[in-house]
């Protein structure tokens, strides 16, 4: 589920009731918890290339298979949402797992 819009139609509600519930029960925005699920998403795709030692496809292909329009918007949201760059994370990923 990439977009709040798909959220709300699955929940069949409208996309200002979906936010209300959210903002209420959650305390922020669908659209805040479907980025994050997306950056974690990221992260794990790619933890799991490294700890099976496969072929690591690269960030512009998760961020594709994840919905972003690029590898530029990935990396401001994983940035934003983790602190750090994709290329540190895989980095420092790495070297913890050698």
């Amino acid at each position: 589920m990439s977009r709040v819009e798909q959220l709300a139609t699955l929940a069949g509600i409208s996309v200002r009731t979906l936010q209300r519930l959210f903002d209420y029960h959650v305390g922020v925005s669908p659209s805040f918890v479907i980025r994050r699920w997306r950056i974690i998403e990221a992260a794990e795709a790619a933890q799991q290339a490294i700890a099976e030692g496969g072929e690591w496809s690269g960030w512009a292909t998760v961020a594709a298979e994840l919905g972003y329009a690029d590898q530029a918007h990935l990396t401001r949201d994983f940035r934003r949402h983790l602190g750090t760059s994709p290329a540190v994370y895989l980095a420092q990923a790495t070297s913890s797992n050698a």
